[in-house]
């Protein structure tokens, strides 16, 4: 549940101008051309984003998954970009307003949101991608991601890949819930080198979400005891932990998309989540009557993956594309894992 990082992976010149045009945009919200289907007797779906959509590889999957979903019930999709907390407020209220099948919103920005518009609007559908809302409402569907299944295949590459047999992990808080991008990293690196080392080190402070600076601290600390394979999950701070990794002549694994591109040569791969697949599952539930519930999207539903595993990994700029017979060693786990012959545990389960 890393969604923070969703944000670090927008190229900041490249958004800048977007952020303005959704800015003049929201609360009348900005609809793409995907309204072209407009005047159909299909379903209706509305799509709030917490930022600009820009680059942002993780909420691009949403897009396409809600304009999935338009397609193939001969209906319309509307895509609101919001840029701050009142314009993720102003665009909600414009989706309520406009009372379509099903509003879908990305992130835990809006679980507040949600739960408020839930109990005013009973007759409105809600489907939150990668959060939920504190409360369960009947009319408040969630699809969540087992994200730990993909880090414990990372680890596993990590520990295929290891010269030291150091792994480590810098994690933003010390939590069940975050912990799901470290210790599984640490059991999956285990699985495949028994004698491999692992340790974590959380960013913490005023801003563990946003510390590129401690976030470097942090992995620089692992590195200086041997680590020469880092899981990266600090959010913002990931870049921080590429740096010093590449400094290192080390090797880091990103999150949620493809960050290879941003330090090639030193992120390894990267655990990726599927929005497009939670959203079009997401929606097929809410329509068929399945509300009110909370469904997690894993390696068997094919809502976490690997940029490894995934095609197009020859040129996705990770390190992982050289490495052809560690990628088999790791199918072969990730199969063992959907069969349900290999199971992962969950630091965040209850």
């Amino acid at each position: 549940m890393l969604r923070r990082s969703r944000r670090t992976l927008q190229f900041v010149a490249a958004s800048t101008l977007m952020v303005t045009a959704a800015t003049a945009c929201n609360a009348a919200a900005k609809s793409d051309a995907s309204d072209s289907a407009s005047g159909s007797s299909g379903k209706s779906f509305t799509l709030v984003t917490p930022d600009a959509v820009g680059q942002n590889e993780f909420l691009k999957l949403a897009v396409t998954g809600v304009k999935a979903a338009a397609k193939t019930h001969n209906g319309t999709e509307k895509v609101y970009e919001s840029t701050d907390t009142a314009s993720q407020q102003q665009n909600v209220q414009a989706a309520v307003d406009a009372s379509p099948n099903v509003i879908v919103l990305v992130g835990f920005e809006f679980a507040d949101i949600v739960a408020q518009q839930a109990k005013a609007h009973p007759k409105q559908q809600f489907l939150m991608i990668d959060a939920c809302t504190t409360k369960t409402f009947t009319n408040v569907t969630c699809a969540v991601f087992r994200e730990h299944e993909g880090v414990y295949l990372a680890g596993a590459e990590a520990g295929l890949l290891s010269k030291s047999g150091k792994v480590g992990a810098v994690d933003v808080l010390d939590t069940p819930q975050f912990r799901r991008y470290s210790d599984p990293f640490a059991a999956g690196a285990k699985k495949v080198a028994a004698k491999t080392s692992a340790s974590t080190r959380f960013v913490g402070g005023q801003s563990p979400f946003d510390d590129s600076a401690r976030a470097k601290e942090q992995a620089n600390s692992l590195l200086s005891k041997g680590t020469d394979q880092i899981m990266a999950a600090a959010a913002a701070g990931n870049y921080g932990v590429f740096e010093a990794a590449k400094a290192k002549g080390a090797f880091a694994y990103g999150v949620d998309v493809n960050q290879c591109v941003s330090s090639p040569g030193t992120v390894v791969d990267n655990v990726i989540k599927k929005t497009d697949v939670a959203v079009e599952k997401g929606v097929e539930q809410v329509l068929a009557g399945k509300t009110g519930t909370s469904v997690s999207y894993g390696l068997k539903e094919g809502g976490i993956s690997l940029t490894g595993l995934e095609a197009g990994v020859d040129s996705s700029k990770c390190v992982i594309a050289q490495h052809k017979d560690v990628l088999t060693k790791v199918k072969a786990l990730r199969d063992q894992i959907v069969s349900g012959e290999l199971k992962v545990d969950d630091p965040a389960a209850s």
